[in-house]
């Protein structure tokens, strides 16, 4: 009932979309951009993607360089992520995560930052979100759906979780990675059948060294859907003792990691929380919590090479 009550608001939030698209002069940087995006509000992969196509791209001898809005940071930018002396509330947790596996931009302005980005080296630029953002030409865009929420109840915000209709950002993706289990995978195509031909992907964790299997844990985590994370845990064999989920990308003060850690105490278990959130804490606390490593394992890279390959063979655009 409330969906549909909203729904006329979530026609207006459509036809602004469109009017600034309409209105909106794209810029056009010297480098291709590959823009990983979602259509949903939060989740669907996207910074595990970035990462992701960072590491494969490096590999291949590539310099890529991230854009990001830097959500929840205070620096408008453009600014490069220092990661020795930057802090969350300085350019938002995912550019710091981010920014140790390749230079990282925050640039409310993203076209100014993808044009920073190329000034110092960038071969490509990859705009972490932005999908929906008319200011800067995407020459290839990569779609992450979460197979647990998928698109929700199909409406537009606030009705829905939609940032745009279905259909419309379908049309304009290059591909759509699908990010789950088997079983998700195969629930969210039967309920979406537009995602049949999407490219499946799970989240793994990494090789440590550390095995969870029988520890006891008092897991917390602020991310879009902090249960994908609690699942992680149970998969690799913790015992959750207590699991803490907080908004995405929220602060953590002080009074409320103490109780986190009396909590532990109490348990005899290991405080654990994920990458994203361990940029978040104060520098003297990481010390007392494991930040699990978590990546992206697409099924099959050929899909995602041609991408690549495809923007390698983009001419400077000036020639364009």
């Amino acid at each position: 009932m409330t969906a549909a009550l909203l729904a006329p608001v979530g026609w207006a939030w459509q036809a602004a979309g469109w009017l600034r698209a309409a209105r909106t002069r794209s810029v056009t940087a010297p480098v291709p951009v590959l823009c990983i995006g979602n259509l949903t509000a939060g989740g669907g992969g996207k910074t595990p993607m970035a990462v992701a196509c960072l590491m494969r791209l490096a590999g291949r001898g590539v310099t890529a360089h991230l854009v990001s809005r830097g959500y929840g940071g205070r620096i408008k930018g453009p600014h490069r992520v220092d990661p020795t002396r930057d802090r969350a509330a300085d350019v938002g947790d995912e550019p710091l995560l981010l920014a140790s596996y390749a230079p990282v931009w925050v640039s409310r302005d993203r076209a100014a930052g993808a044009l920073e980005a190329a000034k110092t080296g960038a071969e490509i630029v990859l705009l972490d979100d932005g999908f929906q953002n008319p200011g800067l030409s995407k020459d290839a865009s990569i779609l992450m759906v979460d197979a647990g929420q998928g698109f929700g109840n199909g409406r537009v915000i606030p009705a829905g979780p939609l940032r745009e209709p279905v259909a419309d950002g379908l049309a304009r993706a290059d591909l759509v990675i699908l990010v789950g289990p088997p079983a998700s995978r195969s629930a969210a195509i039967a309920r979406w059948p537009e995602l049949a031909n999407a490219l499946s992907a799970e989240m793994v964790v990494p090789e440590t060294g550390l095995d969870l299997s029988g520890q006891r844990v008092v897991a917390f985590a602020g991310i879009a859907r902090p249960e994908k994370f609690f699942e992680t845990l149970r998969s690799q064999g913790a015992m959750l003792v207590r699991a803490e989920g907080f908004a995405d990308h929220r602060p953590y003060a002080r009074k409320m990691l103490d109780r986190l850690q009396a909590t532990a105490l109490q348990q005899g278990a290991m405080l654990v929380t994920t990458e994203k959130d361990a940029t978040r804490l104060p520098p003297a606390f990481r010390r007392e919590v494991m930040a699990l490593p978590v990546r992206l394992e697409p099924s099959d890279w050929a899909p995602i090479d041609r991408i690549f390959a495809k923007l390698a063979a983009k001419p400077p655009s000036g020639d364009r």
